[in-house]
Order: structure tokens, then C-alpha cells, then sequence
């Protein structure tokens, strides 16, 4: 880890976004881009989310800001005596080179700190005369008795102390984090309809069996948007996925489970008062669906854009729900429309009317996991476990 990435995912945080992070710190936005990504690597900790074109920081980013905040103050601190064209711009100093030049200050020479770190005279000479020239300023001093530190070099050794204090409670955070998490596999879904949907049932059969079947390996079960199955697919805070998508990033294995038919939901005085006009019953009532991150909304999108004008769809009254009961609520209770799985739908208990939409329109279940022997052996079996008590079933359709 460098100091100029610390700076930099302090700014993106600080900012609430890469570009106005860039622009804050004069870097360009693919370096400041490129900073974030190699933090969440190094931490294996996503820091951000992307909310309505912002970014918003997670809780883990939250819960490291007061340490990043301290790192910045520290960083700016050991840029306080450079001088140059540019004193603002923060070098790309390695947190290593710092530590050893704490070793090589408070040995007393190169020889000594050399044999303290394993490292190479003639390496850690270089290395010191590069964090000096990075620096701007010089740091020790050469004599035949060995070496001594400069007024600047005095100061900076509380900073670089300060500032690998820092960094190891970040990532012994992250190893601790790692360490607990290590021997659990992380299975993320899209969200269920309801306790009697086709997901809720494979979900349950899940964790129960995987539980009897393997009790030292836990098992971690979350469900969200697709969109963020398949960022967390990327970043590995999932190990397996279950997406409402037939296809998904073709940098991920995967298998195509279920196509189970979608449905116009309402209340049935709804449908009794339009009878076949559906374009008239969709402007005529707001409807609830989940955000653009999800694959029932693609699919619910498609069914409007080809039922209704341009014109009729600016006039209709969209509501944007991400969670499945809530929109059930409002399609039963408040008079809205949705558009969900049809098999799933009929299960709940005072189920709302439905009109099929059509072979076209299909919510598809797909597992998805990283392209490796491991990953997919461990989604095979989950796999298998999902549907040992169903397969004839989940042939014909699931939530």
C-alpha cells in the first residue's frame, strides 16, 4: 500500500464521487479510479455503491473513516516541508519504505537495519534515497560513524509510525474479516416473492441442507438486486449467484435453471373494469416495480414499451419498490399494478388477479460463479440441494 492511495480513497469518500475526487486532488479519473479499485482489493472490502449516479460509501467505508481521515492528516503532514512545481501532489510512497526507514533511524545504520528487515545494503540504500527524493526533503545523514537523522527526518518518524498504525488496523480489520469469513461460502439471490415462492423454498433447501452436509463450512445467504449479485460476483463477496437474468457477464460460469411466465397483477375489480383494454388499465392506475437493477423490472419495461406509445408512457405513474412484499401490498391493499412471476404470484395467500403476458416475457433464474474447478464444484452441489426436492417442478417454472 502506497500513501497516495490512501489520499486518494479518502478524497473519493470525502467527495462522494471519482470525478469530484479528481478534481479536488488535480489527479486524473482514471488514477483516482484506479486507486479505489486497488484499496477494495488489498482490504477485500467493497468501500462504495453506486445510488442515483452518485457513490454512496458502504458501512465498512464508514466504519474506516475516522482511520482514513487520520491517514490523510499524517500524509499531509509529511508533505508539509516539500517544495517544488507541485507541493500538493502526494508521491506514491510506499508504507514498506516508511517502515524501513524507521528501522534504518532508530538502528543507527544501514548494516543494522538491513539485517532487521532481510533486505539487501545496497537495496535499502536506494530505497531510502528514493523516499528522500519523493519526498523532496533529506531524512538521514551519512557519517563514518554511522547514520543520524535530519530535522525533517526527527519529524517524520512519529508520522510513519502513526501512519502504520493506521494502515495495520485497517487491514487487520480485513484480516480478521478474512479469518472469520474464510471458511464460509457467501450465496447471494435475488429476492423472493414470499415465503411460498419457488426462491424461498430453493433458498430454504439450501441452507438446511448445507448445514447437514457440511457443518464446518458455513453458509451465507443474502439477497438483493441483480445488479449487485453481479458487482458482488466481481469483488467476491459472493462465491455463487442466483439471478432473475437468463444471461449474465460472460467472465462468470453459470446455468440457465428456470423460465417461469410473468403476470399483469391487480385487484380484480381492476381487471373487471377494463376487461381487455391493458393499455387503458396500465395509464389509468400507478404501478410498483422493482428498480432498473433487477431482471423483473427489465422485463416489466419491455412489456410497457411494447403495449404503450412514447406518449401514453411519459403520462404513466411509476413507483419504485425494492422489495418484493411491499409492492405484494400494494398491489392487493392500494390499488396498483405489477408485473410478477405468475406461478409464484398464485401462491400467496389472498392472491391478486393476473393476466399472462405472453411467451415473450419470462423471469428467468440463473446460478452464476467465478470460472474456476472450486466454484463450480460448490455450486453444483448447491445446485443439487436446491432442487433435490423439486426437480419436475423447477422444469417447468419457478419464482
Amino acid at each position: 500500500m502506497d500513501i497516495a492511495t490512501l489520499a486518494l480513497v479518502h478524497a473519493i469518500l470525502e467527495e462522494r464521487g471519482i470525478r469530484r475526487a479528481a478534481k479536488a486532488t488535480g489527479r486524473p479519473v482514471a488514477s483516482v479510479s484506479a486507486a479505489l479499485k486497488r484499496f477494495e482489493a488489498t482490504i477485500a472490502v467493497p468501500l462504495v455503491r453506486r445510488e442515483r449516479g452518485n457513490l454512496v460509501p458502504t458501512l465498512e467505508a464508514q466504519s474506516r473513516m475516522a482511520d482514513l481521515a487520520a491517514a490523510n492528516q499524517a500524509i499531509l503532514s509529511l508533505q508539509s516541508h516539500r517544495s517544488g512545481e507541485n507541493p500538493d501532489a502526494t508521491a506514491s510512497i510506499s508504507l514498506t519504505a516508511l517502515e524501513r526507514f524507521v528501522t534504518v533511524a532508530r538502528s543507527g545504520s544501514i548494516r543494522g537495519a538491513s539485517k532487521i528487515t532481510g533486505t539487501g545494503q545496497p537495496q535499502l540504500t536506494r530505497q531510502m534515497t528514493d523516499l528522500e527524493r519523493h519526498l523532496g526533503y533529506a531524512l538521514l545523514v551519512r557519517t563514518p560513524s554511522g547514520i543520524t537523522c535530519t530535522a525533517e527526518g526527527l519529524k517524520v518518524i512519529p508520522i510513519a509510525e502513526s501512519l502504520l498504525e493506521i494502515w495495520r488496523r485497517l487491514s487487520r480489520a480485513s484480516g480478521d474479516r478474512f479469518r472469520r469469513e474464510a471458511a464460509t461460502w457467501r450465496f447471494g439471490s435475488v429476492m423472493p416473492l414470499g415465503p411460498e415462492s419457488e426462491i424461498a423454498r430453493m433458498l430454504a433447501a439450501l441452507t438446511a441442507k448445507w448445514h447437514r452436509a457440511r457443518p464446518r463450512q458455513p453458509l451465507f445467504v443474502s439477497s438483493t438486486t441483480a445488479d449487485e449479485l453481479i458487482a458482488g460476483l466481481k469483488n467476491r463477496r459472493f462465491d455463487v449467484v442466483l439471478l432473475d437474468l437468463e444471461t449474465f457477464p460472460t467472465e462468470f460460469e453459470g446455468r440457465l435453471i428456470s423460465r417461469t411466465p410473468l403476470a399483469l397483477a391487480g385487484h380484480p375489480s381492476l381487471f373487471a373494469k377494463h376487461g381487455d383494454d391493458i393499455g387503458g388499465l396500465l395509464q389509468s392506475n400507478p404501478i410498483a416495480v422493482p428498480s432498473l437493477k433487477s431482471g423483473l423490472r427489465q422485463q416489466a419495461a419491455h412489456f410497457i414499451e411494447a403495449t404503450l406509445t412514447e406518449q401514453e408512457r411519459n403520462r404513466l405513474t411509476l413507483t419504485e419498490v425494492d422489495s418484493i412484499p411491499v409492492i405484494l401490498n400494494l398491489v392487493m391493499d392500494h390499488g396498483y399494478l405489477s408485473v410478477l412471476p405468475e406461478s409464484s404470484a398464485a401462491r400467496v395467500r389472498n392472491a391478486p388477479a393476473m393476466r399472462r403476458l405472453g411467451p415473450g416475457y419470462m423471469q428467468s433464474l440463473s446460478l452464476a460463479w467465478q470460472k474456476n474447478a472450486l466454484s463450480r464444484q460448490v455450486a453444483e452441489a448447491m445446485l443439487a440441494m436446491m432442487l433435490a426436492e423439486q426437480i419436475h417442478a423447477t422444469a417447468l417454472g419457478s419464482d
